[in-house]
């Protein structure tokens, strides 16, 4: 896509095409709102000011809908793809390392009350699994502002690979 056809995008066009990055309304809107962009750079800066101050209420909302590391998302929407691609580093032969994925995610959610986000993309399984497991020491504020932090990434990346 073009920054020039997100910049004609009616408000509604525009939200639509950007949610599937990250689903937290107050993001979105910052997006949209920040319309016209001269470049992706532009867009990129508005997304990435945008991703600072999630509650925590936002956060879980995002990752409601939102794959556990090592699960092929089941759903077949934009962000079911999206995460899908990302998560390519999770080979589903390497039994060992799903078995202690399946396990970890697990004790994350059991400590923290949320599935385990960890920015997927360009990760290897076994990368995703040392992060999971060191974060497993964190306390729940140091923690909440970790996956704030991967949300972030994963929103930047998802919306730079838009208008790449």
């Amino acid at each position: 896509m073009k920054i020039e056809d997100f910049n004609a995008m009616s408000a509604s066009e525009a939200s639509a095409t950007v949610r599937p990055c990250v689903d937290i309304d107050s993001w979105v809107e910052a997006v949209v709102a920040g319309r016209p962009y001269a470049d992706l750079d532009a867009l990129l800066a508005t997304a990435d000011s945008a991703a600072g101050g999630w509650t925590e209420a936002e956060v879980d909302s995002a990752l409601a809908d939102h794959p556990r590391i090592g699960e092929r998302p089941s759903g077949s929407g934009v962000s079911d793809g999206l995460a899908a691609r990302e998560q390519a580093g999770v080979d589903p032969a390497d039994t060992e390392v799903q078995a202690r994925l399946a396990d970890g995610n697990r004790r994350y959610e059991a400590a923290f009350g949320r599935i385990y986000l960890v920015r997927a993309a360009g990760r290897s399984a076994q990368e995703m699994l040392d992060l999971l497991e060191q974060r497993l020491d964190n306390d729940p504020e140091t923690e909440l502002e970790v996956t704030r932090g991967q949300l972030a990434q994963i929103a930047h990346l998802r919306l730079a690979g838009m208008f790449r």
